[in-house]
């Protein structure tokens, strides 16, 4: 009975640590594609889109995006808002700069709002962006350069939250948990990337696509009539741009560089679990509709479908526990020694696996590691969490978003 103790931890450590390993080896050598010195595509290729109903309390954000947005030198900027705001958000967005043109759906739908601004687009490219997004003013050379290569239908970026001054200390520390989450974001794409060109998903915040891919017949008709469970799907917009690129053959890039790091915000407290609840569901019904319609990620991705599934399966609320009780019945006649050396070795490898995605952080703010073992802890209620999404996965709404959250 002794043998099967050790036989059954060392499958489970490396069913759970394999991927990681993996990863952060392919994450820490990966290299954004330079600009090239004769670019096909210029910022004059470009048009954002940038959906929104923008409460007055965003405003300011709104701003900075519009600005930021600018100083990049694109084409034209598109601001796609609803009839009863249309005045409100023309004469905030003609505050910053008369070129940028404001159109209005019929009622509060992201995908909505992007359906009705793609068959206005001229340019090349198109960026799709959240409305309180910050771009560097040389963003865009960086985020064109994967299109030299015609196989590339869009680009992702590394991400960053925009610090908000004046926090007390609870709403730092949920600033925090959003920051933790957007590094380990940055950390799986750029590793599933580097290994066979695979993502979870080009978040929507600011993603880039060939404008030819967003006007065919089958993108429109399939992002605005997307379902599940026969309910309309308002959230999970950029999950279907994922698929529909892969399920096309196009490829997907990301670029890591600090010249194409956008600054977004987050939630804080019941509307960053909110956002969790909600990720957790996109996750679970894309995931589900690639595994089960798709296969082309068996061929084409077979690490970053692996890699999925495990970061969807995985609970370390589960596993953890499980190792350390499977380690000591392998350890229970040891040396009393040896066997505390054992157990001091699993814990700063425990602890180890819990920091190693969040080193960029730390090097950035180093005095956010007070904040770890709420890091802990957290990780280990997302458990209960992505379990909770699964068993509701028919809520359709956005959640934290109720203002996106109407039906035609």
């Amino acid at each position: 009975m002794l043998i099967t103790y050790p036989i059954s931890f060392i499958a489970l450590l490396l069913y759970r640590y394999v991927r990681l390993i993996v990863n952060c080896a392919s994450s820490w050598t990966f290299r954004s594609i330079p600009p090239p010195d004769n670019p096909t595509y210029t910022p004059d290729d470009v048009t954002y889109v940038i959906p929104t109903i923008c409460r007055e309390d965003q405003h300011d954000d709104f701003r900075l995006c519009l600005r930021s947005c600018l100083t990049t030198k694109p084409h034209e900027i598109l601001v796609s808002t609803i009839e009863s705001d249309l005045l409100r958000i023309t004469e905030l967005a003609h505050s910053i700069d008369l070129r940028i043109q404001v159109i209005a759906a019929n009622f509060a739908n992201k995908r909505q709002q992007i359906y009705e601004a793609i068959p206005r687009i001229t340019t090349s490219i198109t960026i799709l962006a959240d409305d309180d997004v910050e771009l560097p003013s040389k963003s865009l050379p960086h985020i064109l350069a994967p299109f030299e290569d015609s196989n590339v239908g869009a680009v992702g970026t590394r991400q960053r939250v925009r610090r908000r001054p004046g926090l007390g200390i609870i709403d730092h520390m949920w600033q925090y948990l959003g920051e933790c989450y957007i590094e380990r974001r940055n950390f799986e794409i750029s590793a599933t990337s580097h290994i066979d060109g695979g993502i979870s998903c080009l978040s929507g915040r600011t993603a880039a696509i060939r404008t030819e891919i967003l006007q065919t017949e089958d993108f429109m008709t399939g992002y605005i009539t997307e379902t599940w469970l026969g309910k309309p799907l308002n959230p999970d917009d950029d999950n279907f741009v994922t698929r529909f690129l892969v399920a096309k053959g196009w490829g997907i890039r990301i670029q890591m560089s600090k010249e194409a790091e956008v600054l977004t915000t987050l939630e804080f407290g019941w509307g960053f679990l909110k956002q969790c609840l909600r990720w957790a569901r996109s996750n679970w019904r894309s995931n589900i509709k690639s595994i089960i319609f798709q296969w082309r990620v068996w061929i084409q991705t077979p690490w970053s479908l692996y890699a999925l599934l495990l970061a969807t399966l995985s609970h370390s609320l589960i596993t953890d526990p499980l190792l350390g009780f499977l380690l000591h019945c392998s350890t229970i006649t040891w040396d009393p020694s040896h066997r505390l050396l054992i157990f001091c070795i699993f814990a700063l490898w425990l602890l180890s696996t819990k920091v190693v995605k969040l080193l960029p952080h730390f090097a950035l703010y180093p005095r956010d590691i007070c904040f770890l073992p709420v890091t802990i802890i957290f990780g280990y209620l997302h458990g209960p969490i992505k379990l909770y999404a699964f068993f509701t996965l028919h809520v359709t709404s956005w959640g934290s978003r109720k203002e996106h959250d109407k039906e035609d």
